[in-house]
């Protein structure tokens, strides 16, 4: 299953990696929108407080015309304690005795003087009472600066969330493996939410003028003793 994960990631790491060095961004999108918006080449949301952006989304269904479309998809900001991100809301499902395989990926990008360094990703699930039926989310993350893969967080009705911690990171790839099988009275998931926290790795204003100022006075304190005659 882990494996499946990361060769599906892997795949979509080097399907966008020119696009990943373009970056072309037409358009910042506001959150909350509908999926098919960010689909169209170049758009792109901002949210979270450092902000991070989320870019290059695709989406992939099989079987094809399995519902819920992109149109159908929301797309939220998500917040929960330090971890800030986008959160996807709508009823992915499989019925009775069919399976439904899906994928959506994006690249996070930490602004300038940032880096990424945890992902967090946590789940609704919809299972009927009495069911055979099981869902399973794979989230994998790859460095999409470097295409290197970076780890993944499983989840499943027994584990509601999870938390990867990594080292600094500007961009990240993230591929989800949505597979849903029905069983016998169907199987679903309603949200998916991801967050990430990140760290600043440059000062910021006020830090620079508060040591420029401190600065400037050890050195005028210097050229005061320097001046002072010794008795």
């Amino acid at each position: 299953m882990q494996s499946r994960f990361l060769i599906r990631a892997i795949a979509v790491a080097m399907l966008v990696g020119g696009i990943c060095a373009a970056d072309a961004r037409a358009g910042q999108v506001p959150l909350p929108t509908t999926l098919d918006q960010l689909l169209i080449p170049g758009n792109f949301a901002v949210t979270g407080r450092e902000p991070d952006t989320f870019s290059n989304f695709s989406f992939s269904v099989s079987p094809l015309g399995s519902p819920p479309t992109p149109a159908n998809i929301n797309v939220n900001p998500f917040t929960l304690g330090n971890e800030d991100g986008i959160q996807f809301q709508a009823p992915f499902r499989a019925g009775p005795n069919a399976v439904v395989d899906y994928a959506i990926s994006y690249i996070v990008s930490a602004p300038a003087g940032f880096k990424l360094n945890d992902a967090f990703a946590s789940a609704v699930f919809n299972l009927p009472v009495g069911t055979t039926g099981t869902v399973s989310i794979g989230e994998t993350f790859v460095n999409a600066d470097t295409l290197t893969p970076i780890g993944q967080i499983q989840l499943d009705p027994t584990h509601l969330s999870g938390t990867i911690n990594f080292g600094d990171v500007q961009r990240i790839l993230v591929t989800k493996d949505i597979l849903i099988d029905g069983g016998s009275l169907g199987a679903g998931v309603s949200v998916i939410n991801q967050g990430y926290s990140s760290h600043g790795t440059t000062p910021e204003p006020a830090s620079w003028a508060l040591l420029g100022i401190g600065m400037t006075g050890f050195l005028a304190f210097r050229r005061f003793f320097k001046k002072t005659p010794v008795a």
